[in-house]
This record gives structure tokens, sequence and C-alpha cells, in this order.
């Protein structure tokens, strides 16, 4: 799983996604895409995550974004 998975879990389940074997790096690929960092940049993603759910309603529109 990507780097920064781990971190994610609960979010993503709140969300309603399941990552499994399969689909792993589509998910990965439009976590990369909501946040606006070239696949593959993990460190680069996670941070820009991280800035995200910071901002007031950051995490709330992380969520709105990850359930599309």
């Amino acid at each position: 799983m990507s780097c920064y998975f781990r971190h994610m879990k609960d979010l993503l389940v709140e969300a309603g996604v399941e990552v499994t074997p399969e689909n792993k790096k589509e998910v990965d690929r439009i976590i990369h895409q909501i946040v606006g960092v070239a696949y593959k940049d993990c460190p680069s993603t996670w941070r820009r995550l991280k800035e995200m759910m910071a901002q007031p309603g950051g995490r709330e529109k992380l969520l709105k974004k990850l359930k599309i």
C-alpha cells in the first residue's frame, strides 16, 4: 500500500472506501488527483493530505471527495 494509507485508514473507512489489493493503485491515483500531486509522489501527497485535514472543514471536504 501507499505510504500514507495506514495513516488514513479511519478516513477511508468513514468515506466507505475499501482498499483491496485489486483497487489500491486506483485509490492511490484518485487520492493523488484530489490533492493535486503527481502520481507516485507519496511524501508530497501525504504532506498535502495533512495540510488539507488541518484546515477548518478540510477533513469533511476530503471525505466528500473520497465518497464521490
